[in-house]
């Protein structure tokens, strides 16, 4: 006859081989537990079932955590709501959920430096991971070094596929390139291979009209504006910049604190 033990240790080798690694860790303290309330085989099963699910959700989420690549710190906790135009802040919620991504819809930040654009993008990205979606964050000047790099060595369509595995690219200060034709040339496709197809968030200081400092000819600019436009939504930041404001803070907290010199 075989004996408990037995069945146990047996049992751990399958749930091993199954790639189970949450079930084997509690299958016994389960099973002490279903007996304890007097649970059937379907709700034994079930309760280790849901365990294991729950356990891939948070390990998946973590690993898209991870290769999301977002900066420390920038997440909705720290995201300072009040300093936010009324606007944005309704909108928030909305880009939180996350549906403007299963439309392939765009997400633009306008503002002046300092007005919080990378945060609050960033934010947003934070809680579309922890809903399941993929998302990559990159500064614009490397993303436009990497797709160069790819093209000169004729691998641009397998950098952009590779892309493409992303539900959202965050591409952060699009405003502060300054490309030559080849540099605007894989930005231009990079936008338009996502276009109507994978969602871009964008942060820039440069309002619409100044695009063509970035894309130099007039006819690529009004393309690559039509393309990023087209089933998007803008979010503006206005006011005072906000690391102005903590910079003046810091400061007047520290002059507080350092005590005053003795006259000789």
């Amino acid at each position: 006859m075989t004996s408990k033990r037995n069945v146990r240790e047996s049992l751990a080798v399958l749930l091993r081989a199954l790639k189970l690694p949450t079930c084997v860790a509690m299958y016994i303290e389960a099973a002490e537990l279903a007996e304890k309330k007097g649970w059937g085989v379907e709700e034994y099963l079930h309760h280790l079932a849901s365990h294991e699910l729950e356990e891939r959700k948070q390990r998946r989420m973590a690993r898209n955590l991870k290769h999301a690549n977002l900066p420390e710190g920038k997440a909705l906790a720290t995201l300072k709501l009040s300093k936010l135009p009324t606007k944005v802040r309704r909108q928030l919620p909305m880009l939180c959920e996350g549906t403007f991504v299963g439309r392939a819809e765009n997400v633009l930040a306008f503002g002046l430096p300092g007005r919080g654009k990378t945060h609050l993008l960033c934010a947003v990205a934070h809680e579309l991971v922890q809903r399941g979606f993929t998302v990559w964050f990159t500064p614009a000047y490397q993303l436009v070094q990497q797709l160069l790099v790819a093209k000169r060595e004729l691998v641009l369509g397998q950098a952009l596929q590779r892309l493409d595995r992303y539900d959202v690219v965050l591409v952060d200060d699009i405003g502060y390139i300054q490309q030559d034709r080849e540099e605007m040339e894989v930005l231009f496709t990079f936008l338009s291979q996502r276009y109507e197809r994978r969602s871009v968030m964008i942060t820039s200081n440069l309002v619409f009209s100044q695009w063509d400092r970035i894309f130099k000819d007039p006819m690529t600019t009004a393309a690559a504006i039509d393309r990023v436009v087209h089933h998007s939504i803008i979010l503006e930041l206005t006011g005072e910049s906000i690391r102005n404001e903590e910079a003046i803070l810091n400061n007047k907290s520290g002059a507080e604190l350092t005590p005053e010199r003795e006259q000789s």
